[in-house]
């Protein structure tokens, strides 16, 4: 990779390290606080655990999007499509009355399923956009650093 290409970085390739950055911030802060996995809310220690694993996947992904890493591509793509499943179990499995005991707070039920389908959508369409635009990822080192 060349000053040339540094010079030439697409838009959308800008955007989506932005994108990125933001999603590793809101993992981040949400360090302390329950964490729902696969179907089971988790809170303490394991809640902790599962943020900071999260957090650093997605300060790779930064990172590979930053350096225009081949493998990042790929990367996305799976951790995408995984969030998008993790999402949908958790709406099937774990109950309105479960989340308003974790959290202390009455829930709407409607407004839940309409902000997680919604949000589900949005990473799908970014990952149709990704997966288009393999072209912006034009280092092939295995190794970040």
């Amino acid at each position: 990779m060349t000053d040339d290409d540094e010079e030439r970085r697409p838009l959308g390739l800008v955007l989506l390290t932005a994108l990125y950055l933001f999603f590793f911030l809101v993992t981040a802060s949400t360090y302390g606080h329950p964490f729902p996995f696969m179907g089971k809310i988790y809170v303490g220690t394991p809640a902790k655990v599962l943020v900071f694993a999260d957090s650093l996947v997605c300060l790779y992904l930064f990172l590979g999007l930053a350096k225009r890493q081949l493998m990042t591509w790929y990367l996305l793509i799976c951790y995408n499509l995984f969030e998008i499943v993790n999402t949908i179990v958790n709406l099937n499995v774990i109950s309105t009355a479960e989340l308003e005991r974790v959290i202390g707070e009455r829930i709407d039920h409607d407004a839940l399923l309409i902000n997680n389908i919604a949000s589900a959508l949005a990473i799908l369409l970014l990952t149709q956009y990704i997966y288009r635009h393999r072209n912006f990822f034009t280092n092939r080192k295995v190794y970040l650093f």
